[in-house]
């Protein structure tokens, strides 16, 4: 599990109108907080905190804070980061506390490696249905990713939560959870031909209507 270094400075106000001016200046307001501790408001520059979550790449990884003017060691976890909906900005991150020999919950990204055979050979479609896992370990043994092999699948086949194997980990998703599965090819759907009522053409039926006027004026005489 990586350690980055992020410094950052404690926030002297709250709220909407402060976090705007510190966006302003090059900044990205946060929090940090840990169990029965006081969160403490700070700020990062902007610049620093996206270089460390792409050194990275979104991966869980260890921050080593360094707050200005404070000498106390905080390592930390990354648990949320906003972002504008439109510009995909970053808005606020948020830390949380952790001690390297106390185990933590944090959500871990399954990633896909292969072609199925049930795809490659027999034309099925690859469903990837769960992206991450529910996992709890020491902060230091956080593994950055779950790398699932799915080259033996064939259609039908399904790899479930219980069947990942992760070392130094508890595994806290429920086992039954389908991860992944092979379904047969989608069938091409064939057009019904919309059935067209007969339309008698005009000639005929101005015969068939002559007959039965005949008709109705023979019955009239025999009367």
């Amino acid at each position: 599990m990586a350690i980055v270094v992020l410094q950052g400075k404690i926030r002297t106000g709250t709220g909407k109108g402060v976090a705007r001016k510190s966006r302003r200046l090059g900044n990205i307001p946060g929090v940090i907080y840990g169990e029965g501790e006081t969160s403490i408001p700070l700020e990062a520059n902007q610049d620093d905190f996206q270089a460390l979550i792409h050194t990275v790449s979104g991966e869980n990884v260890i921050v080593d804070l360094k707050l200005e003017g404070d000498a106390s060691d905080r390592k930390a976890i990354i648990r949320e980061i906003q972002r504008d909906p439109l510009k995909g900005t970053i808005l606020h991150f948020d830390l949380q506390h952790i001690s390297l020999t106390e185990k933590v919950t944090v959500d871990v990204p399954i990633v896909v490696v292969g072609v199925p055979v049930g795809v490659k050979d027999f034309g099925g479609i690859l469903e990837h249905i769960l992206r991450e896992v529910k996992v709890e370990c020491l902060p230091t043994e956080i593994p950055p990713k779950v790398e699932l092999d799915v080259t033996a699948l064939k259609i039908g086949d399904s790899i479930h939560v219980g069947d990942l194997v992760v070392e130094k980990v508890t595994i806290l998703t429920g086992a039954e959870r389908p991860v992944v599965t092979v379904v047969p090819p989608t069938a091409e759907e064939v057009p019904v031909e919309a059935v067209v009522p007969a339309v008698a053409e005009p000639e005929l039926i101005g015969k068939e209507k002559e007959a039965e006027e005949g008709e109705v004026g023979e019955k009239e005489g025999e009367s």
